[in-house]
């Protein structure tokens, strides 16, 4: 009995509106009662938080990033390490073979030497003044040159020192050692080739500390009032999707990149067992933005191609179709920005069953 009071009641409805245009205010019946229910919510305007993902990249800190550079001209002998290997500071990773560096040695030999023997002479002078046979006036200049001798050995065992080497290596080439401990980022050269000196070398390889690595997000300048620095983010890197890390934004740099149009936002994050990687992508996720809008459950929607529609109460107890756009998604609601106002009554469950009747 109820199934055929509701399908004539949709028909006494559909005849005022035959041979009509349609439109979205356009009423029609409600349901008749039964065993499908259609409930309907009143929305207003409410305080959201969305968040805002900016695309980042990872990076080493630019100061524990360390580029070895041969020290002198020479042949490079060896190579001990590759891209992506762990090293420790002082760890050898290769050797050159140099003509400069021959000629430090010998000249710290003739150094040596030189010291030495003025050593000696100085000794017989101190001698010869405390008999009387020499003026003090020789004795002064005498002990002028010990002192230059010793001040151009410790030069030559400096400049030995600078080179890698000690006063007692006794092989003729030069090691290369990593200054810190960390990552090697790329090697730039081969066994067998020529590294010119200091003035037109090319890196032999790049080595960056990484226990703490930089994630550096691009911010669009009009976002910029949403962001502030000491503001706490989520962190999503690429490769470990499951994962999130907190943080704070620790910089947002003060001029815009003309490459990308954007401001650089700086989070650093800890790494101690070298997990994340420079170059890798991550998103930051600024979390915690309020505003004013009005929002449905998501089942109150009705998607149909490019449009989207509610059907919304009537004042006599009738529904009517409303076009709608929709903005950001949370959960399971949704934001209407356009085709509601506060205090609307919307179909939250059920709209299917209206639009199954014909309801325009």
């Amino acid at each position: 009995m109820k199934k055929k009071s509701f399908a004539f009641s949709l028909l006494f409805c559909a005849i005022p509106f035959a041979g009509c245009k349609h439109t979205n205010e356009a009423q029609g019946p409600a349901p008749a009662p039964g065993k499908d229910v259609v409930n309907t919510v009143t929305v207003h305007m409410q305080q959201v938080t969305e968040r805002l993902d900016l695309p980042a990249k990872l990076m080493a800190n630019p100061t524990d990033v360390v580029h070895v550079y041969p020290p002198v001209s020479g042949r490079i002998l060896s190579l001990k390490v590759l891209p992506g290997q762990e090293v420790s500071k002082g760890q050898p990773i290769g050797e050159i073979q140099s003509s400069d560096a021959a000629s430090a040695r010998s000249d710290y030999e003739k150094a040596k030497i030189e010291a030495a023997r003025a050593d000696l002479q100085l000794q017989r002078a101190k001698e010869m003044l405390q008999h009387e046979v020499l003026a003090q006036k020789d004795y002064d200049d005498m002990k002028a040159l010990d002192d230059a001798d010793h001040a151009e050995l410790e030069r030559t065992r400096q400049a030995l020192r600078n080179l890698g080497f000690s006063e007692n290596d006794t092989s003729p080439n030069l090691p290369l050692r990593s200054p810190i401990s960390g990552v090697v980022l790329d090697v730039n050269t081969a066994p067998g080739e020529m590294q010119r000196s200091l003035d037109n070398a090319t890196t032999i390889a790049t080595i960056a500390n990484i226990d703490s690595i930089w994630v550096v997000g691009d911010l669009y300048p009009r976002d910029v009032d949403a962001v502030r620095r000491g503001q706490a983010v989520e962190v999503r890197v690429n490769g470990y999707p499951n994962e999130v890390r907190t943080g704070v934004i620790d910089n947002i740099s003060d001029a815009v990149d003309p490459t990308t149009l954007t401001l650089k936002v700086r989070v650093v994050l800890s790494n101690p067992v070298h997990k994340y990687k420079p170059q890798m992508y991550a998103t930051i996720s600024v979390a915690n933005l309020k505003r004013e809008a009005i929002v449905v459950p998501s089942t109150a929607v009705i998607r149909d191609g490019i449009k989207n529609y509610v059907f919304v109460a009537t004042p006599d107890h009738k529904y009517a179709r409303r076009d709608v756009e929709l903005g950001e998604t949370h959960e399971n609601n949704v934001e209407v920005t356009h085709g509601l106002q506060d205090g609307d009554l919307v179909v939250s469950t059920g709209p299917e069953l209206l639009r199954e009747a014909g309801v325009q």
